[in-house]
């Protein structure tokens, strides 16, 4: 079923998560793990993320650098096989631009289909250094609307490759992200907006928004999305901290903000209370979230359930 479709039908807000697959010569048994410990929520829906191969320049004795392409986490198109077949819970691959040729993409849409996967997710992906693979003629998607634009031609029945004119007809669910902080290359929020009316005016069908951790920011960016006139759900996302790393890793790779009380708070905590102020502070917002009715809650796990786990055992629902 789509996401979309989901969103539709439910009775009250959807709860979903977003893991990762295991790095590159890893174990699948800890993802396996984690799936096991989501799936008794319902969720009707998991993402899974990907990720490109990257650029790694290394020194060698001789004081020389050479380039060396590392792709960090296989596994994703398996993962999402598992998810939908397994545990009958609709998968929702991330499909990226950097790093992957445009035949590349459709070759995966073309292998999700086989697998009967109705959703994607499409974004434009981390620049590891390895965003232009243009090799024999081949092209690429440099910005997330023109991968949403490829992935609509999917559904229109438009191929790269004639030989795939007649193929049977795909219909996948877009999704792509939103940032209620702004994007960091955007220089401010409306023109973040502005950006992501043209990718739902090209076919996204819904939103999930980047973490954060004050409700006021998602309120107001719905709200400035609604003036902008989309209208398509907004789903806001939500991260548990755990550690006081957090602190400084958090705001620094996903460029939000975590407020002065929440960081203060986890600083001057001991290590060992730390995940049960990250907890309590993500079920305050939840609990917000829930009274105002929003269409879900997504929820950022990646590959350790406890928090998520410790959290829904105090969550009166």
């Amino acid at each position: 079923m789509k996401v979309i479709e989901h969103l539709d039908r439910a009775k009250e807000t959807l709860i979903s998560f977003e893991i990762i697959p295991p790095k590159r010569g890893g174990n699948i048994r800890a993802l396996l793990d984690v799936l096991e410990s989501i799936v008794k929520y319902n969720p009707p829906f998991i993402d899974i993320t990907s990720h490109a191969a990257e650029v790694i320049h290394e020194e060698t004795p001789a004081g020389e650098y050479k380039v060396r392409v590392k792709r960090k986490r296989p596994g994703t198109l398996g993962i999402c096989a598992l998810i939908q077949n397994k545990y009958n819970i609709d998968a929702v691959p991330h499909v990226i631009c950097r790093g992957f040729t445009r035949e590349e993409t459709e070759d995966f849409l073309i292998e999700l289909h086989y697998l009967g996967i109705d959703n994607v997710l499409a974004i434009r992906g981390d620049d590891n250094g390895f965003i232009k693979p243009v090799k024999f003629g081949r092209s690429v998607n440099l910005f997330a609307i023109d991968l949403i634009k490829q992935i609509g031609d999917v559904n229109r029945g438009k191929y790269i490759e004639d030989s795939l004119l007649d193929a049977e007809v795909m219909d996948f669910c877009i999704g792509i992200a939103g940032y209620p902080e702004k994007h960091f290359e955007a220089p401010n929020l409306a023109t973040d907006i502005a950006f992501t009316k043209k990718k739902v005016d090209a076919g996204a069908e819904y939103i999930v928004s980047q973490m954060f951790f004050d409700n006021k920011k998602y309120f107001e960016y719905e709200s400035k999305c609604r003036e902008a006139g989309i209208s398509v759900p907004i789903i806001p996302g939500l991260k548990i901290l755990t550690n006081k790393k957090n602190v400084s890793s958090i705001p620094r790779n996903f460029f939000i903000d975590i407020p002065d009380e929440l960081a203060e708070e986890i600083m001057e905590a001991k290590s060992e209370h730390v995940l049960e102020i990250g907890v309590n502070w993500t079920l305050k917002q939840v609990e917000e979230l829930l009274n105002k009715n929003v269409p879900a809650i997504h929820f950022y796990i990646m590959q350790d359930s406890k928090p998520i786990t410790t959290l829904m055992n105090k969550l009166k629902r």
